[in-house]
């Protein structure tokens, strides 16, 4: 992943994604289940975003964009076709992993001018967009939703798309902001915040085979790159009161994250890659 080197370290938080660590801790996943009770389900499931507003709180996935549609076969005729173009970060992501480079969907760069220096990942978050299920294995359809998503994130006065990496339904993994920028989807917790999005709603939709065992070996993997504990995965809603990343896939989190699931035995996989 490329580090850009333009970053003033000395510059002050600029607007619209400015963040300072906050001195609690993420919502203990104890007290998560005690908010639900005493705030009733209906207040604490609330959806990430808002459907009847285009603004939000930093970090809030977008609701279903006017700028994101799926692209039908007419469409995809006169769609240029982009060439794939994999690579691994720093060769730490196991055989099982590959990792499409921005420059295949996005339309442009970061606004660096924005963004803070990322500094040490010192934990990992877990998202769903938020958006209406989605289900296509296409190529360009993915492209098209990310960069709705990023001209969603920009036009809000943000640097980039507020996460670094996304996953699609097929499995493929996508660069997106890069990993030397600060990212900007958990308000008050962005610094050294590593934010990974699955794309969908998880909510109405279950994750496919494909999509969990890419997002287990990568986080694993970035587990491994950074020196991330276990204990410092988390997912949106245990930061903050939201149903982001969804039940279905909070529940593949619940279970990927025990002692011996899913990201254990990733783990392992990539320590033997």
């Amino acid at each position: 992943m490329a580090v850009n080197q333009h970053n003033d370290p000395n510059r002050a938080a600029p607007r619209g994604e400015a963040d300072t660590p906050a001195p609690a801790g993420p919502v203990n996943r104890r007290t998560i289940l005690a908010m639900a009770m005493g705030l009733g389900a209906a207040s604490f499931l609330a959806a990430c975003g808002s459907t009847r507003t285009r603004t939000g709180r930093l970090g809030d996935p977008i609701p279903d964009s006017p700028d994101y549609r799926p692209l039908s076969g007419a469409d995809r005729g006169r769609v240029p076709v982009r060439r794939p173009n994999y690579t691994n970060p720093r060769g730490t992501l196991p055989h099982t992993v590959t990792v499409l480079n921005r420059h295949t969907w996005a339309t442009s760069g970061p606004i660096v001018s924005r963004a803070n220096r990322m500094g040490r990942v010192r934990s990992i978050t877990i998202h769903h967009d938020g958006m209406s299920p989605y289900y296509s294995t296409l190529y360009d359809d993915t492209a098209r939703r990310l960069e709705a998503i990023r001209n969603s994130h920009v036009n809000r006065g943000w640097a980039d798309i507020g996460y670094h990496f996304a996953i699609d339904p097929s499995g493929r993994v996508w660069a997106c902001r890069p990993e030397a920028l600060q990212g900007a989807h958990v308000k008050d917790y962005n610094p050294g915040n590593l934010g990974i999005l699955v794309l969908g709603n998880y909510e109405d939709q279950r994750p496919t085979a494909a999509t969990t065992r890419t997002l287990d070996h990568l986080i694993a993997a970035k587990m491994d790159e950074h020196r991330v504990a276990l204990d410092r995965v988390y997912t949106h809603r245990e930061w903050a009161s939201t149903a982001c990343p969804g039940r279905h896939l909070q529940a593949h989190m619940q279970t990927a994250r025990a002692r011996g699931g899913p990201i254990d035995r990733a783990i392992a996989t990539t320590a033997m890659a």
